[in-house]
């Protein structure tokens, strides 16, 4: 589906449920992201396929290099990446439902003990019921629960699989940026995202616990004319959602239209045609992806995890939403 000046991401992601429970996890160490790339062979007989791949490796090196777990060894979260032809990305992504309290107990445990981790802590209250809905689920991607611990949440098969869209994008001399692209379906893949796309929108993903309005009111509703915020505690908007019915994620940020001294960056909703956005370490993705359980690879204290039975498996959905 395309807007004017812009084309939409598609993003699918699948919940998957293992059959056992959640053993504990107690780490003393902090460990480097391993990020596990596989490329179908779509990509691979592809005839830019060097740069394709070039590509990627870069998006993956960034991430490598900038985020950590708190974790004994690194969790090794796999990706495969294909083509297709329509759209211009799409993940398929392996998620969990998990309890609030376990959540926020991973997290706190897990805690670098830096800015973003405090502050987006200091808003999460310690209790059996979620802030956003007062269920006592969380919905949360495998790459960030076995990031917090959980050592069952090895998805049967891959975390992710990203399929880009390259005929329309830069290595083929399109107008989209592909690492920027990437980069998208990536955060995805390793946490972002919201469940107000979904039909079962009562669990909330991590990112929507730091989901507000302008008034520092926690927002979590469908309704379009209710704009939403990314903020770690809100106070300080760092990035405005995509709070509309306009084919877009709701977990996305708003590009339709773009807020006014917004540049284009790399969670839009809508690509811009020949914009070169990119993540680094101030980035709102990055930080968003810090305040559901990463940390960043700066040196920082470790801490002792514990992330058990607390974290409660639940039951089994297929999920679709649009980025």
């Amino acid at each position: 589906m395309a807007k004017t000046g812009s084309r939409l991401t598609c993003s699918f992601a699948v919940l998957i449920v293992l059959a056992t429970g959640l053993d504990p996890l107690f780490a003393g160490t902090i460990s480097p992201l391993n990020i596990v790339a596989t490329f179908d062979s779509s990509i691979t007989s592809n005839p830019n396929a060097a740069s394709i791949e070039n590509t990627i490796n870069t998006a993956i090196t960034f991430y490598e290099s900038i985020l950590t777990t708190e974790t004994a060894a690194p969790i090794n979260v796999s990706i495969d990446f294909q083509n297709i032809n329509t759209g211009l990305g799409q993940s398929q992504t392996a998620e969990y439902t998990v309890s609030y309290q376990g959540f926020v107990n991973a997290l706190t445990a897990a805690s670098s003990g830096d800015l973003t981790d405090t502050t987006a802590l200091s808003v999460l209250p310690v209790g059996t019921l979620n802030p956003v809905t007062g269920t006592s689920g969380m919905v949360v991607k495998s790459a960030d629960a076995r990031a917090l611990g959980c050592t069952n949440c090895t998805p049967i098969g891959y975390d992710g699989i990203i399929g880009l869209n390259t005929s329309i994008t830069s290595v083929n001399g399109g107008p989209y940026n592909l690492l920027a692209v990437t980069e998208h379906e990536m955060d995805e893949v390793l946490g972002l995202g919201s469940n107000l796309d979904q039909s079962n929108s009562y669990d909330p993903e991590a990112e929507d616990l730091f989901r507000y309005d302008a008034s520092g009111n926690r927002s979590y509703t469908t309704n379009s004319s209710a704009k939403a915020y990314f903020s770690l505690n809100g106070t300080t908007l760092l990035a405005q959602f995509d709070n509309q019915n306009d084919g877009g994620d709701w977990g996305d940020w708003q590009s339709n239209p773009r807020p006014t001294g917004v540049n284009p960056q790399v969670q839009d909703a809508f690509a811009t045609p020949y914009s070169t956005p990119t993540l680094n370490i101030d980035s709102p993705e990055v930080v968003a992806l810090d305040a559901i359980g990463y940390n960043l690879a700066a040196p920082e204290p470790a801490s002792f995890l514990l992330c058990g039975s607390a974290l409660l498996l639940a039951g089994m959905v297929i999920r679709r939403h649009h980025s």
